[in-house]
């Protein structure tokens, strides 16, 4: 046990190591885990001997991410998806299965085994696509919502690949018909066992396990492993059964509260769960799978892309909005690798299968996050050849833009309608300033829409949706925007368009005010400097107004 004990204390103190070189490389977690695994599998270093304890923390890992997974897709968030996302989640997942398929089949795979890859290489990485568009603040814009929408139609579509293969085991020798028949009749009983507990008994118990924070914690687990194992008896699999633990409690009130519990939990246990598949990775057939490696990545990172960028600008978007919504597909995710090594348990798939897969995950969640971090730098080099994805009139994205706008030119156009840009235009619209208003979240134009303050939606890099604003005949251009290369970008692009009309834009520390300066921005904007130094004013003045303590006088 002792051994045991200080094996675990060394994996740990490794993967916090691991994870600290992959934070400065600004590459995902899971990465580092994946190599991690790799190392210390038995082909390199060796180090892992509780194999049997390590296991069952991984199946606990996997039980828990399908649980938050199922948590997450709440009812009214499935039926309110928008068409956008729906239509290129679905061709997406289409063309991408087809061509994978064909590719697999192209390198001598079995058909089972290329069935398995295809379906692999569709599933993008929810967690690290949330991650790298927040950080960003590109997950409310036109591109992250669009992306965040297909990317919970996959979530949906790896649930019911699983469901669908993992009620069939190899070797089976029913008829194709009664074999559906069957998938069918489970998950109908599946479904209304779920829709009772939804309607009548959670709503019941919650409330009184919520009154406890760590019961509520211990719930969760329990009613995940609790379903995980159910579902494993009644012939589906574990990781069915911890879905429909967490879609039984998605549309329930404490969603968010299990949530923010669960997540820590699962990345903890996610360790494990690679650090599992390191130890059952064929390495030395990898040296043989380069060439599949190699033509698998590039379809992924240039492929996939691709094809959400031609449904994209099929459906009238802009080339722009298309690539960067296409460069979220552009890696495979944690799924795609515990999708085939549940196929393995089923008996469907071999271990060569696991190492290709998990090969293009390591190359394209690596490479793809760079795609991601410099998609700005990336599209303005790549922009002159994508012409081909977008229509002669992008009418979708147009129809977001709005009429031409009637009346008067605004004397400011304000670029950002978040807190501080809003609160800006309120005070220049009561000093009888006029104001025209744009942002890139279609739900921040909707809310801020008035008829003293005319909104418009679109992209301030885009230099077509620049040419239609009124900005030569404004007296002042500001940005609230807090990407500094956005703000810089913003001046250039109206410079080069003989454009002179001053420019403020706002800074939020001083290597950013120091950028704008360079590009020779007329005025900065200080928004945490000018509330210190107005309220710091304000205590002065309200010091100088109050009596003097007699203790002071005297």
């Amino acid at each position: 046990m002792t051994g045991i004990y200080q094996e675990f204390a060394g994996l740990l103190l490794l993967a916090a190591g691991v994870g600290l070189v992959a934070l400065r490389l600004r590459q995902p977690l899971i990465l580092a885990y994946i190599v991690l695994g790799i190392a210390v599998s038995p082909a390199l270093l060796g180090w892992v001997s509780a194999h049997d304890e390590i296991d069952l923390l991984a199946q606990i890992g996997i039980t828990v991410l399908l649980f938050v997974v199922g948590l997450k897709l709440d009812l009214q968030l499935v039926r309110h998806l928008g068409a956008v996302a729906l239509a290129t989640g679905l061709g997406q997942l289409f063309f991408t299965i087809v061509i994978g398929f064909l590719i697999a089949l192209a390198f001598g795979m079995n058909t089972m085994t290329a069935l398995y890859v295809a379906v692999a290489l569709t599933f993008s990485s929810t967690i690290i696509i949330v991650k790298l568009l927040s950080d960003k603040r590109e997950i409310d814009t036109l591109h992250g919502r669009i992306a965040m929408g297909f990317l919970i139609v996959q979530d949906i579509a790896v649930v019911i690949a699983m469901m669908v293969l993992g009620s069939q085991r190899a070797g089976g020798d029913q008829v194709w018909w009664l074999a559906l028949g069957e998938i069918g009749l489970k998950v109908a009983a599946a479904v209304a066992v779920v829709a009772v507990l939804m309607r009548y008994v959670l709503p019941r118990l919650m409330p009184r396990i919520a009154a406890s924070q760590e019961l509520l914690l211990l719930f969760a687990v329990a009613w995940g492993t609790g379903f995980a194992a159910a579902g494993e008896a009644l012939g589906f699999s574990k990781e069915i059964g911890a879905f429909l633990a967490g879609f039984s409690l998605a549309s329930n009130a404490y969603r968010e509260a299990l949530s923010s519990r669960l997540t820590p939990l699962r990345d903890f246990l996610l360790l494990f769960f690679f650090i599992d598949l390191g130890a059952k990775l064929d390495l030395s057939a990898l040296g043989a799978q380069i060439p599949e490696t190699v033509v698998l990545s590039v379809f992924v990172l240039v492929g996939n892309p691709l094809i959400v960028m031609a449904i994209m600008g099929w459906m009238g978007y802009r080339k722009r909005t298309g690539f960067l919504a296409g460069l979220t597909v552009a890696q495979i995710s944690e799924f795609s690798i515990i999708f085939v090594a549940m196929g393995i348990g089923l008996g469907h798939v071999n271990n060569e299968a696991l190492s290709l897969v998990t090969m293009v995950g390591l190359v394209t969640i690596g490479l793809s996050t760079y795609m991601i971090l410099y998609s700005q730098a990336l599209y303005q080099r790549l922009a002159p050849w994508l012409g081909v994805f977008e229509r002669r009139r992008p009418e979708r994205e147009l129809a977001l833009e709005g009429q031409p706008l009637d009346g008067a030119p605004a004397q400011v156009v304000l670029f950002g309608l978040g807190r501080y840009g809003r609160r800006l235009a309120r005070r220049l619209l009561e000093a009888q300033v006029s104001v025209l208003g744009v942002d890139f979240d279609p739900e921040v134009v909707q809310q801020a829409q008035r008829p003293e303050l005319p909104v418009v939606f679109g992209d301030a890099e885009d230099g077509e949706f620049l040419d239609t604003l009124p900005l030569r005949e404004a007296r002042w251009v500001v940005s609230t925007m807090r990407e500094a290369e956005l703000n810089v970008a913003l001046f250039k692009a109206l410079r080069a368009r003989g454009i002179h009309v001053p420019v403020a834009a706002a800074a939020h520390n001083e290597r950013d005010a120091a950028r704008l300066r360079q590009a020779g921005v007329d005025r900065i904007l200080m928004p945490y400097w000018d509330a210190a130094d107005l309220t710091a004013e304000r205590l002065v003045e309200d010091l100088a107004a109050m009596p003097i303590p007699k203790e002071e006088a005297a």
